[in-house]
């Protein structure tokens, strides 16, 4: 009896195929966006973030693909013995390049041109600083903290540090390596802060009025990670005296950001609404899909599944 496979992400014939070709499997796809209890109650497989709440309406579950890196929603949430899998190393280049764009933005002025533009007003907006031969500090060194490091030291930073859970593993492209708890070491060394850290405990207003203090004067911040990983507060009145000289973030909290929010107007912060990753670049989804059909694969023929979750 074919196992019944429901596919909440949208896909095309061919993902579609190799879906179907990890087993014996009965394929549904409907939208995430879209689905109810009907829709999940006897799927034994799912691919997709469908609402954390509706899991407890799929009572045939046993494992869920999730078409992300982040898996903290589903914490306390879906039920201990079904099985967890994320899309870690699926939005590496998405994501790596964005943050490289966002760097490069900041550092020559382009947010503070564009509003120039607009006004056509044609003056400058002073010095700026360059990738090459400077200091750059990523705050969460997994797959895609580790794909923006390897571009920024290929650019030529002089010295690149990464700040991660493991450091006793150090990549060839990395310098140095810290634990979160050894800010005080990396923060007032680099002129570029690059953070893409997951939501925890450890994690929440990591960066605020103390360790943007310990931050050089002049600079700069990027965030692709989590929201509440930054007090905006903080960053805000950074950005106001000067003590950062400027600021790139993907994420907000809350999100989306309240249209009252002084963020949206400071002209020393670029704000793009959590689009680094998501499905814009074709082949984020076609390594989602690859990752989903080798692990149902896996699950269906008691194979080592990749980038499971504890939760």
């Amino acid at each position: 009896m074919p196992h019944k496979v429901l596919v909440s992400i949208d896909v095309t014939s061919e993902q579609l195929e190799l879906i179907s070709s990890s087993g014996d499997v009965e394929i549904t796809v409907k939208n995430q966006k879209n689905l109810t209890a009907e829709d999940v109650h006897d799927k034994e497989i799912i691919v997709g973030n469908i609402a954390p709440a509706l899991t407890k309406e799929a009572k045939a579950l046993k494992f869920l693909q999730l078409n992300s890196a982040g898996f903290d929603n589903y914490v306390g949430v879906l039920d201990k013995n079904v099985k967890l899998c994320t899309s870690v190393g699926a939005f590496s280049p998405a994501v790596g390049e964005h943050m490289l764009a966002m760097t490069f933005s900041i550092i020559r002025h382009f947010p503070e041109y564009r509003d120039k533009q607009l006004n056509k007003d044609w003056s400058d907006c002073g010095k700026i600083i360059s990738v090459e031969n400077s200091t750059v500090a990523v705050l969460g060194l997994g797959d895609i903290g580790g794909s923006y490091a390897r571009k920024i030291k290929a650019l030529g930073a002089a010295k690149v540090i990464g700040v991660r859970r493991n450091v006793k593993n150090k990549p060839d492209y990395i310098d140095e390596v810290y634990s979160l708890k050894e800010l005080d070491k990396v923060l007032p060394k680099a002129d570029i802060v690059a953070m893409v850290l997951p939501s925890s405990k450890e994690t929440v207003n990591i960066i605020n009025e103390k360790t943007i203090a310990m931050m050089k004067n002049g600079a700069y911040l990027i965030n692709v990670g989590r929201g509440d990983a930054i007090d905006q507060n903080a960053l805000l009145s950074a950005l106001r005296t000067g003590k950062l000289a400027g600021a790139a973030i993907d994420v907000t909290t809350p999100e989306p950001l309240p249209k009252d929010s002084p963020l949206w107007s400071e002209p020393k912060l670029l704000l793009t609404p959590h689009v680094a990753g998501w499905f814009f670049l074709d082949e984020t989804v076609n390594r989602i899909i690859k990752i989903a059909a080798r692990n149902i694969y896996s699950f269906l023929h008691d194979g080592e599944l990749i980038n499971e979750a504890e939760h």
